[in-house]
């Protein structure tokens, strides 16, 4: 199985720390944030990855170059400027094959097993699979409900998306079939008929995570990790 880690956002609210520092080089108990999911990727076998960049990709490209110091191989997708999450999953389709591909948001850190993952089936009748975790207080309403392992807008009891899952790449060349010409969207529009059409699976996890999407937030991760 191939991953993609999506790390071209500009980390607007981690301002300053990203003013001249892209987001995934930001440290985490002494190695960028994106080390730390290329690590944990290689211990669970994956050894193909796409990672996309933008803002300051030249830091991040160079510091981590063709991936193999790391134990893995790394295919870069610039763009020219951030596209979004699932604009982002349209600009590097090229590059991630037609098989099932994990993906991963580099601004998130968590000690969830990514090898249950990666040996995890999605079946023919399913589009995607999306770990869910307990909702943070930025985030108290959640995202999406699951209903007997199906990821559902229905329940009013939800779980918010971790930022770890698996996709088809048959789902993104369907959405970009449909709506083209748009470069930019997010991830959640890829996913919405898919999950109206309850085709896409869920699992919630009850460990470790963190969103990085703040500086107080990735004060309180670097805190977290050093008394650990």
């Amino acid at each position: 199985m191939k991953a993609m880690i999506l790390a071209a956002g500009y980390g607007k609210r981690l301002q300053p720390l990203t003013e001249k520092t892209p987001k995934p080089m930001l440290l985490a108990a002494g190695k960028p944030l994106l080390q730390h999911h290329i690590e944990r990727l290689a211990a669970a076998g994956v050894s193909e990855l796409v990672i996309n960049t933008s803002w300051l990709a030249e830091q991040i490209e160079e510091y981590f170059g063709d991936g193999s110091r790391f134990g893995v191989s790394i295919s870069w997708s610039r763009e020219p400027e951030p596209l979004e999450t699932g604009g982002g999953l349209a600009h590097a389709l090229p590059l991630l094959g037609k098989q099932p591909f994990l993906l991963i948001n580099g601004d998130i850190w968590t000690d969830f097993p990514l090898l249950s993952a990666v040996n995890y089936q999605l079946v023919k009748e399913r589009s995607a699979w999306l770990l869910m975790v307990e909702n943070p207080q930025h985030n108290p309403k959640g995202d999406f409900g699951v209903i007997d392992g199906l990821v559902s807008y229905k329940p009013e009891s939800k779980f918010t998306f971790s930022g770890i899952s698996i996709l088809r790449p048959q789902l993104i060349v369907d959405y970009a079939a449909k709506y083209a010409g748009q470069a930019f969207f997010p991830l959640r529009d890829l996913l919405r008929m898919a999950i109206e059409a309850q085709q896409v699976g869920g699992s919630v996890y009850q460990g470790h995570w963190c969103d990085v999407g703040t500086v107080s937030r990735y004060q309180q991760l670097n805190s977290l990790l050093s008394s650990s």
